[in-house]
């Protein structure tokens, strides 16, 4: 029997966050941004209180890439959909367990945030960020790591979700969970990124020994394919085998220019060290387009959603259209990762093709951010990562020096000391999850310091375009 729980207060903090590099993807250009972090304090029936915590960066125009919202708009609704989710969780004031109060909230969320013009995948953030707090809180309170915990499915997750699916298998995915010694590093080349020479993709100062890559795109199949061909070459000066994922993060705008990019990696000879070793293409059009454009002739490839991955039905709807997997993110929610790794389970287990979740990363930061992210595909079983923060943020950034020791004392298989700042430890192109198995509680050991921070800044409610109308 999954414990019941239930919520007292929950709080938001944030920290400004300066990148030591531009991130370029999709249309927009990151050199600074804000890091999130949850507080919450649960009651648990039979163990008292605890307190739990995450933390997540705020993404601007990722989650809402509509071109008439301002960068600074697109984060005022991801603040609007954190406050909306405090209230709907903390007026649940019956006990429940962890899952049940996430699907007592989800569908009011939703609309809610619908209401105020906020799109499906930025109303699932706050929900997404105060679950992950509350599942540290429970795991502390009980006093397991989230490795055994979730394999003794602590968080009650159940399929009144996903009717797709039911209890049994569930329960079963989750107490067949062996967590994964090591995740290796997919190491992000953005478009503003260098390619050629020192700092290029093929420097090890600047890739960590990784295997895996992860290449951004921008929409046009020409400046793709030249850009491609160049990466591809110094990829091939590495002394080991690499692999490679693609990402345009909705910027092919149609079937069409994406079949262009296709048949060019089919039949372009420059392109071949990046068609010989392509894994998979993630989220290649918008979620709208995605959503009523079948790929089948395309399905040579394998193709993810990510973006377009914004309700519990996404993965079957997508399934549908020739789709092979989804990503994994903790800002979209660790039970629909769960649920979406279930899924491919089951699909595979069934003969009905090979279907996979991937794991991929919105700038996970060092400390909270990125350690729940790597457990929670530690957990369903991805064998490599995107990981981005560690490049395009120099260590912990501007976190006070003493939480930083605080976390590489804890974890000191996942940081290490260099040039002055604690950094993401990368071993031979991996990162090692020994560490956040032994820590009770959702991956961490020790919580940032709450009093260096400020309160979330207050966002600003906003009007659907039918209320503006």
């Amino acid at each position: 029997m999954s414990p019941r729980l239930k919520v007292n207060d929950i709080a938001f903090f944030e920290r400004p966050l300066a990148f030591a590099r531009p991130f370029r993807f999709g249309a927009v250009t990151i050199t600074a941004s804000t890091q999130l972090f949850v507080r919450v304090e649960i009651e648990v029936e039979g163990k008292g209180r605890a307190t739990g915590a995450s933390a997540e960066m705020l993404a601007p125009k990722w989650f809402d890439k509509r071109p008439h919202l301002t960068e600074a708009q697109s984060l005022d609704g991801l603040r609007r959909s954190l406050a909306i989710a405090r209230e709907l969780y903390l007026a649940n004031e019956s006990f429940d367990t962890a899952f049940g109060l996430h699907a007592a909230c989800i569908g009011p969320q939703v609309a809610a945030c619908t209401a105020e013009d906020i799109p499906p995948l930025a109303a699932g953030f706050g929900p997404a960020e105060i679950d992950k707090a509350i599942l540290d809180a429970l795991l502390r309170a009980t006093g397991v790591n989230v490795f055994d915990g979730m394999a003794g499915n602590i968080a009650g997750i159940d399929a009144r979700l996903t009717p797709d699916l039911d209890d049994v298998a569930i329960a079963r995915f989750l107490s067949a969970r062996r967590r994964l010694d090591r995740v290796a590093v997919r190491h992000t080349v953005g478009m503003d990124d260098k390619v050629e020479g020192e700092g290029g993709v093929a420097d090890r100062n600047e890739n960590a020994g990784a295997r895996y890559f992860k290449l951004k795109l921008n929409g046009d199949p020409a400046h793709d394919a030249a850009r491609l061909a160049r990466i591809g070459s110094e990829l091939a000066t590495l002394p080991h085998a690499v692999k490679v994922t693609l990402d345009a993060n909705e910027q092919y705008t149609d079937l069409a220019a994406l079949s262009t990019l296709v048949d060019r990696l089919d039949d372009d000879a420059a392109l071949q060290p990046i068609a010989a070793n392509l894994l998979y293409i993630e989220q290649p059009m918008p979620r709208d387009i995605t959503k009523a454009a079948p790929i089948w002739r395309l399905a040579a490839r394998d193709f993810i959603i990510d973006e377009a991955d914004d309700c519990y039905d996404a993965f079957p709807q997508a399934r549908a259209l020739g789709y092979r997997g989804i990503s994994s993110k903790s800002c979209k929610g660790i039970y629909k990762a769960i649920i979406n790794a279930t899924r491919a389970a089951a699909w595979n287990a069934d003969g009905n093709g090979r279907y996979f979740i991937s794991g991929e990363d919105l700038t996970c930061q060092a400390g909270l951010g990125v350690q729940q992210d790597l457990a929670l595909g530690a957990l369903i079983g991805v064998p490599h990562a995107e990981r981005n923060g560690h490049h395009y943020v120099d260590g912990f950034a501007d976190t006070p020096a003493d939480e930083a020791d605080a976390f590489l004392t804890a974890h000191p298989d996942l940081y290490a000391r260099a040039g002055g700042k604690v950094r993401l430890a990368i071993h031979d192109g991996d990162l090692l999850t020994g560490s956040i198995a032994a820590a009770s509680g959702f991956a961490s050991s020790v919580h940032p310091d709450w009093s260096t921070m400020q309160p979330l800044k207050r966002p600003t409610p906003r009007l659907s375009q039918e209320q503006i109308v």
